[in-house]
């Protein structure tokens, strides 16, 4: 199971380029990339694209590029026409009586003097590397976001054995509520009639309704159910944040009926521990791939 949180980094160099590749990823609903790339190098987009979208289905991950061109004729160039032209004024105006104390220092502090040098987006050797950098990254936030999500499979399967243990205590108890509720009842009955004899089915049907209104036992059973769900989908292959989501919305829904249905407090208490379990569960779930 993957995490949707991680960061990884990636450097490739090839042939005097040096190409370094950095990933950060936190949870999102869908596949959302931004791209921070320097102008010039917005071609690169569509490379890294493909090696993330080859990996991950979910998640926003931002994409950070830096590429050091050391060859001939790459990183900065020389605008030689504006040199040639500040030279030139500069002798011009030492004939005026100007001291004339251009320097090479000095020359290069002029706007638009140095230029960098446009990547060309069919050059193999810059997209191979770009490329390379991009899987180092990937494979690396890839491994990251495997150790998250590993233990984050570990602390739910935690949490759903608790909420089993928790709903096995209110299934043992439902019945009792029942059966507690019909002693008391035939007690108030009896005391208000003073000895009177008591109307047996009337009693019964009372009880019948009361039973009817707190009966636990479908939420149990679709609970229980989805606790084994639970594991199945982790245990499976493939993205499972969708599932563990929405199966985390059932079981939320299942245990807020369970609260409603039973007035006892007994059952309350673990219905408040498995509202918060679930709370929990639902956090987590939220950043899982």
């Amino acid at each position: 199971m993957n995490s949707m949180t991680g960061y990884g980094k990636g450097v490739a160099e090839k042939d005097g380029i040096k190409v370094t590749a950095e990933f950060k990823s936190v949870n999102h609903r869908f596949l959302d990339l931004s791209f921070k790339l320097p102008g010039m190098y917005r071609f690169a987009e569509g490379i890294v694209r493909a090696v993330i979208s080859s990996r991950f289905s979910r998640g926003h991950i931002d994409v950070f590029l830096n590429v050091e061109d050391a060859r001939e004729g790459g990183g900065a160039v020389l605008n030689e026409r504006l040199a040639a032209d500040y030279l030139k004024i500069g002798k011009r105006l030492g004939e005026m009586g100007y001291v004339n104390d251009i320097t090479a220092a000095a020359a290069v502090r002029v706007p638009d003097m140095v230029e960098t040098a446009l990547p060309d987006e069919n050059d193999e050797t810059l997209s191979a590397a770009i490329a390379e950098a991009a899987e180092k990254a990937a494979k690396a936030l890839a491994s990251m976001r495997f150790s998250e999500g590993n233990r984050l499979e570990a602390d739910i399967k935690e949490k759903v054995a608790s909420m089993r243990e928790v709903v096995r205590e209110i299934e043992l108890r439902a019945p009792d509520v029942v059966t507690e509720h019909r002693l008391k009842l035939e007690e108030r009955v009896r005391e208000a009639l003073a000895g009177a004899e008591v109307d047996e089915a009337r009693l019964l049907n009372e009880v019948a309704v009361y039973a009817d209104r707190v009966a636990v036992d479908e939420e149990i059973t679709r609970l229980k159910s989805h606790i084994e769900n639970y594991l199945e989908i982790m245990a499976a292959e493939g993205p499972k944040g969708k599932k563990l989501d929405f199966l985390t919305q059932e079981a939320g829904r299942e245990v807020n009926t369970i609260g409603s249905k039973c007035n006892d407090l007994y059952i309350t208490k673990r219905v408040l521990t498995l509202k918060n379990i679930v709370e929990t569960v639902r956090e987590q779930v939220q950043n899982i791939e």
